[in-house]
């Protein structure tokens, strides 16, 4: 078993930031020799009530109290099985939120707390739940309609590292692809859990063509705000044979 967070353990992070009306995210910060690699979270308030967390990261205190004052936390999605370093002490927080993982991180993710869904049990009409397409571990995405357009939420697929902090990050982030000068799939991810490059391509080309398209949140880096559609038909032509 990877050896994962048992307790409440806040790492450096910036401000939970609200995004658009309903969709608030931070960065936070994985503590690497020489450096600090980003991850983010992102919480989605709910048509009835309460929220739902993607790729949970402890915060202070402050900002907790921000995400509660949206109502209860009622579903913890952990996009893929990658991302359950911090689920036990977030689940030990919020016993009542139910747990969501794709369908081949389900045992992974078992090791850190017990899985609730591998589909959308949310139920909320502007939330819709993907499989990426063409990679060798189930991964979600989210597509998320809002008054200001489409936000498509993603994970390991996509990175946009475009401030790494530290030379220890930057290294990294320069030498394995996680999008320092561009958002791209990284290599490690591309190495070890694509089997279909052409799949993928297809994949970020269908989300490129969502007619509302207003932003791409990844889970390491900064969110694509900017030409977010070119942001991913370039990244679907690194697949090019």
């Amino acid at each position: 078993m990877a050896k994962l967070n048992q307790q409440w353990t806040v790492q450096p992070h910036e401000d939970l930031v609200a995004v658009t009306d309903g969709i608030l995210s931070v960065e936070g910060s994985i503590i690497m020799p020489l450096g600090r690699f980003p991850r983010r979270m992102t919480v989605l308030s709910l048509k009835d009530g309460g929220s739902a967390i993607w790729s949970a990261v402890p915060l202070a205190e402050p900002s907790m109290r921000r995400i509660e004052a949206l109502g209860p936390v009622r579903f913890i999605i952990v996009p893929n099985q990658g991302h359950r370093l911090d689920l036990k002490p977030w689940k030990d927080r919020y016993p009542a939120a139910r747990v969501i993982a794709p369908p081949s991180a389900r045992q992974s993710v078992a090791e850190a707390v017990p899985v609730d869904a591998t589909n959308d049990i949310i139920a909320d009409p502007a939330i819709t739940f993907q499989i990426v397409a063409g990679t060798k571990s189930d991964e979600f995405a989210l597509s998320v309609k809002r008054g200001d357009g489409t936000t498509l939420i993603v994970n390991d697929i996509l990175a946009n590292v475009r401030h790494p902090r530290g030379v220890g990050a930057h290294i990294m982030a320069r030498l394995f692809g996680f999008g320092a000068t561009r958002p791209r799939t990284s290599w490690p991810v591309r190495r070890m859990y694509v089997k279909d490059p052409a799949a993928v391509a297809a994949q970020f080309r269908a989300w490129a063509a969502i007619p509302d398209l207003k932003r791409v949140i990844v889970s390491h880096g900064d969110i694509i705000d900017q030409a977010p559609a070119a942001a991913l038909t370039r990244a679907a032509a690194d697949y090019a044979p």
